[in-house]
């Protein structure tokens, strides 16, 4: 395999910043915890008729947040960002820290599908600048 055969299918473009890159992938990892919290509820209606989901109900949060976790992971790295995996679970796990201190009364409300996704997105800057902070610290 050639050089040129091996960069056919890469495309050369300037790279972004990384404060839009954890934003974009902080953002989508909130409309993804949204969306998967909303299958789930789904799910539980349609299989016990009520949305509440019992005993299956923490389970299921510990698997909406995991896979949001190595979704977030997966963007960053891919996208070439420094401790990909550390920043997405640091961002998710301050998000859930903040919706579970603060909006648990809240979270029926038509703007939370708003507050979620961006709080996502500052919770993943403020992972990074936690994660950029423990490189120091161990250097």
């Amino acid at each position: 395999m050639s050089q040129e055969d091996a960069d056919e299918g890469r495309y050369d473009a300037p790279p972004l910043p990384p404060a839009l890159i954890l934003a974009v992938v902080g953002l989508l990892c909130g409309f993804a915890t949204i969306a998967l919290v909303w299958l789930s509820e789904r799910s539980c209606e349609r299989f016990r008729d009520t949305t509440n989901c019992g005993a299956l109900g923490l389970p299921l949060l510990v698997l909406i947040v995991a896979v949001t976790m190595v979704l977030g992971g997966l963007a960053l790295s891919r996208l070439s960002m420094p401790s990909p995996r550390l920043v997405a679970f640091l961002g998710v796990a301050f998000m859930l820290a903040v919706v579970l201190a603060f909006l648990t009364g809240y979270l029926d409300s038509p703007w939370i599908l708003a507050v979620v996704p961006v709080l996502t997105l500052i919770t993943f800057l403020l992972a990074n600048l936690v994660a950029r902070l423990l490189e120091r610290a161990d250097a």
